[in-house]
């Protein structure tokens, strides 16, 4: 993705120097052509390069930048159930306040609770263990210290094929799972562990292969390093280790806290959600479904990027605004060219339509330029679906509202600018 946006940004700037050579061409092209409206349009566009160019290249940024970030919003609902998604292919997301003991795949643990087979029929339920401590999501803005910590059988994710790395130690992810680095042994003796990206970056401040201090219940100190990143998933908040780590530095953190759920449809998720949440209440079972939990996670960051996207879009209206104020300034620089023109027979319809055009064509291309390279900064979105949630009927709109906005002011800008008296200016000719 970093490499598309850095390309994007180069096509930008590769983006406004063609709008140079354009104008440049068009000048020497149209010269030999027969005079109209539209050629004496495109030379005129020409005549002042810079500040020309200046006006296209900031309707270029503007509208790259409102188009970038609108097109990284994310839609967890987006493929939830496919095992490379931010839910891991998980229907449900369970937490207890107190823990289970049971196993609540074998008939004897769903005996204990009383609950329905009936209902769980084709559930699955894959238990991890919790150590509490802070809250390392997106939803805490304090800088977590001493994470939460999850104890997880690794081999039943990497079974699964559960979630998406988007970074995995040197040694990871070679003809098998990544999953299978946790319960390894560090040459150093760190603990290898895994965390969501917004954990690890954001929350903790850390990257690929930093350590981390974390003490166990005996008092002593060990250093958890980071081996895999995963994309946005579920697990956010958390870092996760091999149960067999879990259970040898926490002896007396006891049972299972948290629940990984697999049902077969919506239906059976539904019908397991209520048994589960009948069953355990004692133990304060809270049974969520994942795509909501993940669309929790998700709405700190979209509403970020829709806040950054309304201002974007309204500097850009602004923008185009500022072009009425180059029409208004070129109309005052050329007021005897255009009242020798009115004297040789142009009307003032005529000279309205030239004006117009000049500036019309560089709001096109500015547009075009930002538009164009910023579909490539964002193609990896496009392509593997991880803006699913791409607004593209706002962001069509936004770019419309320019167009037309921009329209409009060069309209407005020319209509004042020819309505100042030209004879004056005809005088010193």
């Amino acid at each position: 993705s970093g490499a598309f946006f850095g390309a994007g940004a180069l096509l930008l700037i590769a983006g406004v120097a063609a709008c140079r050579a354009v104008l440049a061409r068009a000048e020497r092209r149209e010269a030999a052509a027969a005079l109209s409206v539209g050629t004496l349009a495109v030379r005129n566009s020409a005549r002042r390069t810079g500040r020309s160019l200046g006006a296209a290249a900031l309707l270029a940024c503007g509208s790259f930048l409102v188009v970038a970030v609108g097109a990284n919003r994310h839609d967890p609902a987006a493929d939830a159930a496919r095992r490379t998604s931010g839910t891991g292919g998980f229907a449900l997301f369970a937490e207890s306040s107190l823990p289970v003991y049971q196993d609540l795949n074998a008939e004897d643990g769903r005996d204990a609770f009383g609950l329905d087979p009936a209902a769980l029929e084709g559930v699955d339920v894959l238990a991890l263990r919790l150590r509490e401590g802070d809250e390392a999501s997106c939803l805490n803005l304090n800088r977590a210290q001493t994470p939460r910590l999850l104890g997880v059988a690794s081999a039943a994710l990497a079974r699964r094929g559960a979630f998406t790395f988007a970074q995995v130690a040197p040694g990871g992810g070679r003809g098998e799972s990544p999953w299978s680095l946790l319960g390894r042994l560090e040459a150093d003796g760190a603990i290898p562990v895994v965390g969501d990206m917004n954990t690890v970056v954001w929350s903790l401040g850390k990257k690929l292969g930093d350590v981390l201090p974390y003490t166990d219940d005996r008092g002593n100190t060990h250093r958890l390093r980071i081996v895999g990143v995963l994309g946005n998933s579920v697990l956010q908040g958390a870092l996760v280790m091999a149960e067999s780590d879990f259970t040898r530095l926490f002896p007396g953190q006891s049972g299972y806290q948290v629940f990984l759920i697999d049902a077969p449809d919506a239906v059976r998720a539904d019908a397991a959600s209520r048994e589960l949440t009948r069953g355990l209440e004692d133990v304060g079972l809270s049974v969520t479904p994942a795509a909501a939990r993940l669309a929790a996670f998700s709405t700190v960051e979209n509403t970020y990027l829709s806040i950054f996207a309304a201002l974007g879009g309204l500097g850009l209206l602004l923008g185009s605004a500022g072009l009425g104020v180059v029409v208004l300034r070129n109309v005052w620089e050329r007021r005897g060219e255009l009242a020798l023109l009115r004297a040789v027979g142009w009307t003032r319809p005529a000279l309205h339509r030239l004006v117009f055009r000049e500036h019309a064509l560089l709001l096109l291309l500015g547009l075009a330029v930002g538009v164009v390279s910023a579909l490539v900064a964002v193609f990896p979105a496009l392509r593997h679906g991880t803006g699913a949630g791409i607004p593209v009927a706002s962001l069509s709109l936004t770019l419309l509202a320019v167009l037309a906005s921009g329209f409009a002011w060069v309209w407005a800008a020319t209509a004042l600018a020819l309505r100042a008296p030209l004879l004056s200016a005809l005088r010193s000719e």
